[in-house]
């Protein structure tokens, strides 16, 4: 029974029904909390105040009157029951179980009264807590409710059958244990409530008191109480009125509201009525048996989860595993061929040492003979000797150009190692869903009226077939390496545009894109060929626009004008590189001085993207720079300082930098004079541009600019 124990709670107060009253739309209230929710509408939304003028009722209150309304005005005496359309908007709080409560507008007036005799302010509304259904009262207030004796029954008849203590029914706070009850006001008392409300004197002198367990008893032994009629409280009921469905009393047929609708018996009715439930009690039984059952079910359900989970997990660790040891094995068999490619190296390399060793032991030997007969002064016998000698000599000289000087094994090994096949297989190791209803996505579409190149970047675009029905899950999108070599993957995810970085200049890119789900990877679309950087084919010069990239700078750096302007926040030396790297054809750009203070030394040149950057930039191996102070300028590599060069820079200098990756070399300028020699050559791979300062400097990038005309015609003569 303890489950049906929220049934028999209020959901205003969350306690026990006390004294409850049925709402039209069928939920129970306790009398004293209706009267505590009660709220009192304007003088003009009443239904009286509405005859009175003479306004019809709205459409919107016509819709709540056909979606809600459980009694109509003219049958029951219920008042107009239209939703929220008469109530006012006033902010609910939450009841004790979590119902939502709309408090009255103000606290009631004291009364002596009971709740259900004090009177009730005009045209007072109640909502209901549960269903949030309104109803403006009548001028019979609350008493125009039914009451709940089953209810009350059920209630005492639960309470009875817990074996706890019974408690207090006044105490504030926790009530505390009663000690007795008194039999004509039918309430149990503790010490100190008995003293303070039921005193021994006056009237309550006469009332019987008694111990708890005795009240129990001669509660459950006193006759039920008879309910009596709403409209007519000295009449019990006696019909029921099929109509409208509620038990009437002699003088309600009399008097003509229901005298032209059909009654029935009521002891024949409320045997009626029980036989449906019953009947409706059996239909739900079943439901919550197989509710039981499914549940038993469900709880299966999670031990065989729990126990396939783990079955599963051993399954994949032991596939895993077998997949670590094939490639372990295959592993050991490669680094075998290597060994052996090492030791047949070495075996060549180490035959070779001995035999020109011996060579060049037999080489002296003769040398050092023939210098010794070069000393005798016998002529007749140094002739004797000399032809031979001479031949000998010839023959020696000739047998060590004949390759015997070229190493017979070179220090490279000839083997090479493709992974990427492999690679892409385990980027592609997945889950097989066994679904034959559940087909490929279909072949993606470029749209290349989306897709296009920026410097070294290009961005692709491409959508689904517009009848396809097989949604993907997502795309792969594969470029060249812009040289027509194997298509490598640049982008998996579920976007439909791609911006690709980093690209070479002046290149040629092949590039395609398949979708994916589930099941398995679509066809290839249409390749798509785009061509990098725009090129002047009469110089081979790129001209490439850029600015500075916050992502790889140094957290000191403070970026501003669109990211072309930088400048540092602490002392020491910060780098920040450009958003693009270079490593074919021509490059210029330009740095002016915008702010320059104590003299500091910037550093300006090209780097690795794993630069350091918390250090002048060429301090280590991975830049090559020139800084410069107000009289002279270095370059620098991995910490190497070269090339001293008078004449310095000062606020509003420009210094050039000049990367031409035809001739490998990197140059720099000054007000548009060359500062020193060219200061680094045989520099091939990807740079970018690179800037070192702290924070009395600040510099801005100016880019898209053509390379020097006296360059440009020192390298087309070139």
């Amino acid at each position: 029974m303890e489950e049906m124990e929220e049934e028999l709670k209020c959901p205003v107060c969350g306690s026990f029904y006390r004294e409850p009253i049925i709402l039209p739309c069928s939920h129970n209230l306790c009398q004293a909390c209706a009267r505590n929710i009660l709220v009192q509408t304007p003088e003009s939304e009443s239904p009286q105040s509405r005859r009175a003028s003479g306004s019809g009722v709205s459409d919107y209150d016509y819709l709540d009157l056909d979606k809600m309304s459980l009694y109509s005005e003219a049958d029951s005496g219920y008042g107009s029951y239209g939703g929220f359309a008469s109530a006012p908007t006033t902010p609910c709080q939450k009841s004790p179980n979590g119902v939502r409560v709309f408090p009255p507008a103000m606290p009631p007036p004291p009364t002596h009264l009971s709740p259900a005799l004090a009177p009730v302010p005009r045209n007072s509304c109640i909502t209901c807590p549960q269903c949030h259904r309104s109803l403006i009262l009548d001028d019979r207030g609350l008493r125009g409710f039914p009451k709940n004796r089953v209810l009350e029954g059920v209630i005492d008849r639960y309470q009875q059958s817990k074996a706890a203590a019974l408690k207090c029914q006044l105490c504030e706070k926790v009530p505390k244990e009663a000690t007795v009850m008194c039999e004509q006001c039918d309430v149990f008392y503790c010490d100190p409530c008995r003293l303070r409300c039921h005193p021994p004197r006056g009237p309550l002198a006469k009332h019987r008191l008694v111990p708890p367990a005795q009240g129990r008893v001669s509660r459950r032994l006193s006759p039920r109480k008879v309910s009596t009629c709403t409209d007519h409280e000295l009449e019990n009921h006696s019909m029921y009125c099929v109509q409208c469905k509620m038990p009437v009393c002699y003088q309600c047929l009399e008097e003509g509201k229901h005298s032209s609708h059909e009654v029935k018996a009521l002891g024949a009715m409320w045997k009626l009525h029980k036989s449906q439930l019953s009947q409706a009690l059996n239909g739900l039984s079943d439901r919550a048996k197989e509710a039981k059952e499914f549940l038993v079910q469900l709880r299966n359900m999670v031990q065989q989860i729990q126990e396939n989970s783990v079955e599963f997990e051993a399954c994949l660790v032991a596939q895993c595993d077998a997949l670590i040891d094939a490639l372990n094995r295959r592993k050991a068999q490669l680094l075998a061929r290597v060994n052996k490619e090492h030791e047949h190296k070495l075996k060549v390399v180490r035959d070779q040492i001995s035999h020109c060793t011996v060579k060049l032991r037999q080489t002296t030997g003769l040398m050092e003979y023939c210098l010794e007969v070069i000393k005798e002064n016998d002529p007749s016998g140094f002739l004797q000797i000399s032809d031979a000698l001479i031949r000998r000599v010839h023959l020696t000289e000739d047998q060590w150009g004949k390759g015997t000087l070229t190493p017979r094994m070179t220090t490279d090994f000839d083997l090479s190692l493709d992974n990427s096949p492999l690679l892409q297989s385990i980027h592609q190791l997945d889950f097989v869903q066994v679904k034959a209803s559940s087909p490929v996505p279909a072949t993606p579409i470029l749209q290349l009226e989306e897709c296009c190149t920026h410097n070294n970047s290009a961005t692709l675009s491409w959508k689904q077939p517009p009848l396809s029905t097989v949604p993907a899950e997502g795309y792969i999108l594969e470029l060249d390496d812009g040289s027509g070599g194997q298509f490598r993957e640049v982008y998996v995810g579920k976007e439909t545009m791609c911006t690709v970085d980093g690209l070479h200049f002046n290149s040629t890119y092949n590039a395609r894109v398949k979708a994916f789900n589930k099941t398995g990877v679509s066809p290839y679309s249409k390749t798509l060929v785009l061509q990098t950087s725009e090129v002047d084919i009469k110089k081979l010069l790129a001209v490439a626009w850029f600015a500075f990239d916050p992502g790889s700078a140094h957290s000191d750096i403070i970026f501003s004008n669109d990211n072309l302007t930088v400048t540092c926040s602490s002392y020491d030396d910060r780098v920040v590189l450009g958003k693009t790297g270079f490593s074919k054809g021509v490059h210029y750009w330009e740095l002016t001085i915008d702010r320059y203070d104590n003299h500091p030394d910037p550093a300006f040149g090209v780097a690795r993207m794993d630069v350091m950057k918390d250090v002048m930039l060429g301090k280590d191996d991975k830049a090559w720079a020139m800084y410069v102070d107000n009289n002279r300028s270095w370059f620098m590599h991995n910490n190497s300082h070269t090339n001293r060069t008078e004449g310095g820079i000062t606020k509003g200098a420009t210094i050039g930098v000049l990367l031409d990756l035809n001739r490998k070399t990197l140059t720099f300028f000054i007000n548009d004079e060359q500062q020193g020699p060219i200061a680094f050559e045989n520099v091939e791979g990807l740079f970018f541009p690179a800037v070192s300062l702290n924070r009395n400097v600040q510099v801005t990038l100016h880019t898209g600019l053509p390379v020097p005309d006296f360059y440009s015609s020192r390298a087309s003569i070139a």
